[in-house]
């Protein structure tokens, strides 16, 4: 049996929605960065963080523009009309993305011991995720040199999935500041920990959910067939 359209449905709307704060947020850091006296914040917490970023500004800009585009474009590679219709740009798009990626998860692994705001804790989610960004980017560009179509989906999905959790950090990292009770020293590496793990869990749940109901499609179709034959031959 097909997927269902409203699993897809909902699956979607999860999707644009991290997206756009992923992009509001890089949006919001870039105008921060490059006209503080207007966007950065003037006191408090925001105005310690937004410091933090300013002191490596070109840094960020290597890590948030990539990382904008990554998401922005990402989720078309994944719409089967787009890739059939499409192939060559799919292709060539495809090409960008992954240096895009590349960019992201190196420039992620230095910021994690040089910008952390969550000190060891923020650290080590972060360089955890980044290097299984990699190693699924990596994954996923070596089976579509191979060919092999179906592998190299459920890898980018996977890479995709931990590109989604920055995104996911965001309204955690709003709960937190709204309750109060702790510190973004200590609360930062909590909510990189719980973004990250959350939609690289979906993604994982999303390929396993599909992949039965390919298998379970190809039975149907398998059973159909046997059927047809067995009538022709009566």
């Amino acid at each position: 049996m097909p997927v269902s359209k409203s699993v897809r449905r909902l699956l979607w709307f999860a999707v644009v929605f991290l997206v756009v704060i992923g992009i509001a947020a890089v949006t919001r850091r870039s105008l921060a960065l490059l006209w503080p006296q207007h966007f950065a914040g003037k006191t408090g917490v925001g105005s310690g963080l937004d410091a933090g970023f300013a002191r490596d500004a070109a840094l960020t800009f290597i890590h948030i523009l990539p990382g904008a585009f990554f998401l922005g474009l990402a989720p078309l590679q994944f719409l089967p009309r787009f890739r059939e219709r499409n192939l060559k740009f799919h292709r060539r798009m495809g090409t960008l993305l992954v240096i895009c990626a590349l960019i992201i998860g190196v420039s992620a692994l230095v910021m994690s011991f040089t910008m952390n705001i969550g000190g060891a804790n923020e650290t080590a989610a972060t360089t955890l995720f980044a290097i299984a960004f990699l190693i699924c980017l990596v994954r996923a560009y070596i089976y579509a040199r191979r060919r092999e179509i179906e592998r190299h989906r459920e890898w980018m999905i996977r890479t995709f999935g931990i590109g989604l959790g920055v995104a996911t950090t965001r309204p955690i990292v709003g709960m937190f500041f709204a309750f109060r009770r702790l510190t973004p020293h200590e609360f930062f590496g909590i909510a990189f920990w719980l973004g990250f793990t959350i939609t690289f869990m979906a993604a994982e749940a999303w390929i396993d959910y599909t992949r039965y109901h390919q298998v379970q499609l190809s039975k149907f179709a398998l059973e159909r067939a046997g059927g047809y034959l067995t009538a022709q031959e009566r």
